[in-house]
């Protein structure tokens, strides 16, 4: 019985390099339609950013929080190599969090009145979901410096970790407004091509 049960699964075996057989197993790549990539904004939520002032308050509060995270990275970094200027690295992380509580509650509004939600509007899901992650990373310091918990090096070091997630979070946000403006290009073109 064994030897039957061999023949029968070498038997079915012997054609691995049967492209059909592949294909059934779908280890090759099928050529399937690519859906449309939806736009990031609806001609509604486009008109409703470009007509509200949070726009311009974002606008001003990202850059704004990107060189106090730029100053106070060097700080902190300062800090760690040599020892010195805890107080001065402290404060600027203590700035840097300010500015991200504010730009997380006035985008939040913004979230809302251009998608109608404060925070996880489909278009933007994912970067509020890591921008959870940075909170709590800011916040988990300064409860650590309030609290006297750990050491300032061990403090310094879960700002690092703050820092590293805000990066990531900013670059998320950049490739968002990228591909926004990218869209945008490439509607208008398509409209004027129709027009002409």
């Amino acid at each position: 019985m064994s030897n039957h049960l061999y023949t029968s699964c070498d038997a079915q075996f012997t054609s691995a390099a049967d492209p059909s057989l592949w294909s059934q197993l779908c280890f090759t790549p099928r050529s399937a339609p690519r859906a449309k990539r939806q736009p990031l904004y609806t001609a509604e939520e486009k008109r409703r950013r470009d007509a509200t002032p949070w726009t311009l308050v974002q606008g001003v509060l990202a850059p704004l929080q990107f060189l106090v995270f730029l100053i106070s990275l060097g700080l902190v970094a300062r800090y760690l190599a040599t020892g010195e200027g805890l107080w001065l690295a402290t404060a600027s992380v203590v700035l840097k969090t300010a500015l991200l509580y504010t730009i997380m509650i006035t985008g939040s509004i913004w979230e809302r009145v251009v998608f109608g939600r404060y925070l996880f509007a489909p278009a933007f899901f994912w970067e509020d979901v890591f921008s959870m992650l940075v909170i709590a990373l800011h916040t988990a310091y300064l409860a650590a410096i309030i609290g006297h918990i750990g050491t300032a090096q061990q403090q310094m070091l879960l700002v690092l970790a703050a820092y590293a997630a805000y990066a990531i979070n900013a670059t998320q946000f950049l490739l968002k407004m990228r591909a926004a403006r990218l869209q945008e290009q490439a509607m208008a073109q398509a409209g004027a091509e129709r027009a002409s």
